[in-house]
């Protein structure tokens, strides 16, 4: 059975909380976190990346750029621009954004049992960058971006959530993209019990985003994570923008996606309203395109229906020579927020890209059954909300790497 634990958090003071938390540093260009960091000396991004405001850090070795990180650290917890909690606790979150509010548990999750499969997961991992976050985590001891995991609904985990947020919070932030976070620290340890127990009860936990950050943490006893039901997270399509039409004509791609594929023309952008429907949008047209009932009929597992697997088994692949969309630096995946049809139909007309395909989004449920299959989906299936920033909560664990 899966388990979680209260920890000692890192929190930003009160009153600067706006001005120390940021998006994730792959959220923007490299100019705009290096100017957001030039001009905000207690950004956590000097906690991320010290080259961004110190140009001459961009050649250092990583053993003194992690030296500097943890320099950063030691003044920030001095000026108590960030503050390490007394009493470990579990921690009520709320995330409102676009009219959307989502509730949850913050905590910490064992890493014997992402091993153990007590928490499933579905997407596939890269060992490099998976290295990349267990060498950040190692030397400076900051976990600062959870996990997302997601269960079946808990009458007791929604009576405790509800009983805090009708208290003060300890942090209520609105952040300049005009979302809204809150915190409340649950510290009595009848709550904690209450809460602990209601997660073991169950028989595992599913990551729902987060593989990445989940996998780099196998050495490491514990990763911060946040717990919210399935009906509290939201899932977005990803789309795809490939760039080159692989030596073929518009002609051509038309031609040999009819082949396997229903095709007509479409008046308006085409954002699939149910499964097996796939947008692609081409020389200044929309299409609508619907699988043959013999490509839905070739295979007969979870993954292999997806529309992200048919769109690349059948176009991507063999059409647009995709073969690897892990590697291949042709393809780019655009989320549900970035990837609407303007922006869509731009990058095309203007390039840099040549064809896009729009997808209708996979169910919680279809993620559940793939995780419960023990079957892996194609990388970017998903864009789920919500996305945390960076600093808001952190569990701190400095060693003799990151003193």
């Amino acid at each position: 059975m899966p388990s979680i634990k209260p920890f000692r958090a890192l929190i930003p003071s009160y009153h600067e909380c706006s001005v120390i938390v940021t998006r994730p540093l792959d959220n923007y260009s490299t100019g705009e976190a290096r100017l957001i960091a030039t001009e905000n000396r207690y950004s956590f991004l000097h906690l991320i990346d010290p080259s961004l405001a110190e140009p001459s850090w961009r050649d250092m070795r990583t053993e003194l750029i992690y030296r500097k990180i943890n320099l950063t650290i030691k003044e920030f917890l001095d000026s108590r621009k960030l503050i390490l909690q007394n009493i470990p606790a579990l921690y009520i979150y709320e995330c409102v954004h676009n009219g959307l509010a989502q509730k949850g548990i913050w905590s910490l999750c064992e890493t014997d049992d992402y091993l153990s499969g007590a928490i499933r997961k579905h997407e596939v991992t890269v060992e490099r960058r998976e290295k990349q976050l267990a060498d950040y985590l190692i030397n400076t001891g900051l976990d600062s971006n959870p996990v997302l995991i997601t269960y079946p609904p808990l009458p007791a985990i929604d009576q405790e959530i509800d009983k805090y947020s009708k208290t003060p919070p300890l942090i209520d932030l609105l952040y300049n993209d005009g979302s809204k976070h809150r915190l409340w620290a649950v510290e009595d340890k009848d709550d904690i019990q209450e809460i602990e127990n209601a997660i073991a009860s169950l028989d595992v936990l599913y990551i729902a985003d987060g593989h990445h950050r989940a996998a780099a943490m196998k050495g490491q006893g514990q990763f911060s994570a946040v717990l919210m039901n399935t009906s509290e997270i939201k899932i977005h399509e990803f789309n795809r923008l490939i760039k080159g039409l692989n030596g073929l004509t518009a002609s051509e791609i038309i031609e040999k996606v009819s082949e396997k594929f229903e095709l007509t023309v479409s008046n308006e952008p085409v954002y699939p309203t149910k499964i097996h429907e796939i947008g692609m949008y081409l020389k200044g047209l929309w299409y609508k395109i619907i699988p043959t009932f013999m490509i839905l009929n070739e295979k007969h597992d979870l993954v292999g229906n997806l529309d992200v697997s048919i769109l690349q088994d059948h176009i991507l692949a063999p059409v647009l020579g995709i073969s690897d969309p892990r590697t291949d630096a042709r393809i780019t995946f655009q989320g549900r927020i970035t990837g609407n049809s303007a922006r869509i139909q731009d990058s095309v007309d203007h390039g840099p890209y040549s064809i896009a395909f729009t997808l209708f989004p996979i169910t919680v449920e279809r993620l559940l059954m793939v995780a419960d299959a023990g079957l892996i989906m194609p990388p970017k299936s998903t864009w789920i909300e919500p996305k945390f920033l960076v600093g808001l909560l952190t569990n701190y664990t400095p060693n003799s790497k990151s003193l």
